[in-house]
């Protein structure tokens, strides 16, 4: 049979792709087969509008979870790419004819023991070293670069792509036609290769581009093209693809696409020179861009350094290949030597940005997406947030309060519906923003965002189309999910929170009723406290964001009321259990304090209880009296009392230190203050034996951890008062440096032995 021509291409290679437009208007065909699932075929129509900017990508994905998604990236320079264009110019017919999307999705779980793409491309990194030692190269990428993507002949090109594929798959040990999605793939491209030429196109009115590698696969007179049953044995999952804008920085091998290429935007100036005819104008380019980075970056570089490091440039290529036209590497040694001063850390900024970029691709109105993607961007455009699509991460703060200097309603509230337009891609994971602490922590008003694009988020908008057509419906729906699969009274009150931080009151709806039926069940105070966490939170915050929160009141007051019932019972714990019951004690408080709707009467009673029995958590009976002391339910007496009760002899030094680690847990400069909380702790310590000391000193080691250093000196100058010394003495003997005996004495105590 004979043959259509053939043209072997590397992706994402400037030189194929001009020499591959070269190739076609010489030959002129009726159809263009290009490798690509064939499956995309109705993608060509938006690949090829002249309102496309790449980098864009295709995106094949599974209609059912889990989700599992494949990328077909382009870039201006991508051979493919501009095949595609070169048939819309030239209105010639285009079709892809690699393996559809939907086999390549189901392949992973139907061929457990083929070799992964790990192996096959160690396999094949292990062939380059080979290559490049062969041809002194440091790497892959500057043999291929000067061997052909510096190459002016395109029949040149041709011709050493195609030697090159053949002779890597003789090379390669145990080579790729081992691997059974090589041959599925190259019989399938076969099959569709005949089918175009059964259709009435005469072979050499056909050109496959193709990866070089397929060449001699394609080629290859004994094997046979795709049986019918063969292809009806192949596995599939119902998929679904769609266009998206991409980067350059994800087109980098440093972002993990395999097929990408460390320098993008540098490659995209080698394709500039070859439209301009011109491939010296590469290194006059990015050694320009490199001072450029430079200089706005606060490090002068001259005019006349760029021109040293352009002949310099040159020469190490001469050196190297026998070529003045330097590559990548001749191109960043030479901006070392002459403009970073043999530093390489002096450009690794500079060169990042000339080398990778920050291009982001983008796709005009109307073109072929899903439903939630299209929402996606109606939504940006609609917040006037457009602005912050972009490859850097920029800063977005809030205001969610009314402006009332602006004459339309939407444009009052502009800022909140913003921040639930970006509640709802948290809620979905869509990684687009990521929240911030704002710096004024009391302004309910106010929420700070770090705002960045990636393709990632695109990826994880797309997964989220099986949850619902608007981000509204699939923010709705995963909260339902979270709802129904809540574990706990906590998760349900979060989903609350979230709702209306999301601006949907249904969903909140949907969510307060499973914690009302969750609350006849008995829970924790840990669980309860979570809950009145949150359901605080949204009572605080609820009116700034328009939304009526007035239903959840009854709903917090029942489950505040039911843990301070049963609060001091659950307070029988041991000391690592005591962290978080210390942390649900304070969420429980924080909301009485909150809201004048709560049963005070029954905190104060719960916290009473806790502070005053003897059989419960030591630790946590100090926290109540702390919490006692600041709302001012007991007086210093009171404390001097509880004081010498729990520091007593006679009470075991883990307890009693343990009690006053949980004091000094709260509103310490007033603990600080009170000269006779140290006489008593003095007057305990002195009653203890050595022993007893070490015991207690572990806890007091703990209880002070955390206390700075200017509480720290108050302390010492109490116990100097109370010592008769003078307390900047005692401070400075007390920060003094340990000498060896103390250091082990103080090392001891991390494994002393508590008998337990």
């Amino acid at each position: 049979m004979k043959h259509p021509y053939i043209f072997g291409i590397r992706h994402l290679s400037p030189a194929g792709a001009w020499h591959l437009r070269n190739f076609l208007s010489e030959k002129n065909p009726k159809l263009v087969l290009v490798e690509g699932p064939c499956d995309f075929d109705d993608t060509l129509v938006w690949l090829s509008d002249q309102a496309v900017q790449p980098p864009i990508a295709v995106l094949a994905y599974t209609k059912d979870a889990p989700v599992r998604t494949i990328l077909y990236p382009f870039a201006e320079y991508s051979p493919e790419y501009q095949a595609i264009l070169w048939c819309k110019e030239n209105k010639k017919e285009c079709r892809f004819i690699d393996l559809p999307s939907e086999v390549f999705l189901a392949l992973p779980e139907h061929a457990p023991g083929r070799k992964s793409a790990d192996d096959g491309e160690e396999e094949r990194m292990n062939v380059y070293e080979l290559l490049d030692k062969q041809a002194g190269e440091d790497g892959h990428e500057t043999f291929w670069e000067r061997t052909m993507e510096h190459t002016g002949d395109t029949e040149g090109y041709h011709r050493g792509a195609e030697i090159f594929g053949k002779e890597l798959r003789a090379l390669e040990e145990d080579g790729a036609d081992d691997r059974p999605e090589i041959l599925v793939r190259e019989a399938f491209m076969r099959r569709k290769i005949e089918e175009a030429i059964a259709s009435g196109v005469l072979p050499e009115e056909i050109v496959v581009v193709t990866g070089s590698y397929h060449v001699a696969g394609l080629l290859d007179e004994q094997a046979g093209a795709m049986t019918n049953k063969e292809l009806s044995s192949l596995p599939r999952l119902e998929a679904s693809h769609t266009l998206m804008p991409y980067s350059y920085y994800r087109l980098s091998t440093r972002a993990g696409y395999g097929a990408g290429n460390k320098a993008p935007a540098y490659y995209s100036l080698l394709w500039e020179s070859f439209l301009r005819g011109d491939l010296s104008y590469t290194a006059r380019c990015y050694l320009s861009r490199i001072a450029g980075f430079q200089r706005e970056h606060g490090n002068p570089v001259s005019s006349a350094q760029v021109i040293e490091a352009v002949q310099l440039a040159a020469a190490l290529a001469k050196l190297r290949g026998g070529s003045s036209v330097p590559t990548l590497r001749d191109l960043r040694d030479a901006a070392i030597t002459c403009l970073g001063g043999g530093s390489v850390s002096e450009l690794t900024l500079a060169t990042a940005d000339t080398e990778i970029g920050a291009a982001i691709g983008s796709l005009p109105d109307g073109v072929s997406r899903t439903s939630i993607q299209e929402d996606f961007y109606r939504r940006l455009k609609e917040l006037k947030l457009e602005k912050y699509r972009g490859a850097t991460q920029q800063e977005l703060s809030l205001d969610l309060r009314e402006n009332r200097n602006v004459s339309s309603q939407k444009a009052a509230f502009l800022d909140l519906h913003r921040s639930f337009f970006l509640h709802r891609l948290r809620v979905l994971g869509v990684s687009f923003a990521t929240q911030a602490a704002t710096k004024q922590d009391n302004a309910t008003w106010a929420e700070h965002w770090s705002v960045r694009w990636t393709p990632e988020a695109e990826i994880e908008l797309v997964e989220a189309a099986l949850k619902g057509d608007t981000i509204a419906q699939a923010a709705s729906f995963c909260m339902k999910e979270r709802v129904e699969q809540a574990p706990s009274m906590g998760e349900a009150a979060k989903v609350i929170e979230d709702a209306f931080d999301c601006g949907m009151t249904e969903a909140a709806a949907y969510a307060t009723a499973a914690l009302q039926a969750m609350a006849v069940d008995a829970a924790s105070v840990i669980d309860l406290s979570k809950v009145a966490g949150s359901l605080s939170v949204v009572l605080q915050y609820g009116d700034i964001r328009q939304l009526d929160s007035a239903p959840l009141i009854p709903i917090l007051q029942q489950i505040f009321f039911r843990a301070c019932l049963i609060l001091p019972g659950e307070c029988v714990c041991d000391d690592e259990a005591s962290k978080e019951m210390a942390a649900a004690i304070e969420r429980l408080n924080s909301a009485m304090l909150a809201h004048d709707f709560l049963d005070v009467k029954a905190w104060d009673d719960a916290l009473k209880e806790l502070a005053e029995r003897d059989d419960l958590n030591t630790k946590l009976s100090g926290y109540a009296m702390a919490i006692r002391l600041e709302r001012s339910l007991a007086d210093g007496e009171a404390l001097r009392l509880e004081v010498r009760r729990r520091l007593s002899r006679g009470v075991p030094a883990e307890l009693g230190a343990g009690w006053f680690e949980g004091l000094a847990m709260k509103n310490r400069y007033a603990l600080i203050a009170r000269l006779s909380l140290w006489e008593s702790l003095d007057e305990y310590l002195e009653t203890l034996d050595d022993e007893e000391f070490k015991r207690a000193l572990v806890f007091l080691r703990r209880a002070f951890a955390d206390f700075s250093a200017m509480e720290k000196d108050s302390i010492a100058e109490n116990l100097g008062e109370i010592w008769g010394y003078n307390g900047q003495e005692v401070s400075e003997a007390l920060n003094a440096e340990l000498n060896v005996e103390e250091k082990e004495l103080v090392e001891s105590l991390d494994d002393f032995d508590f008998d337990f």
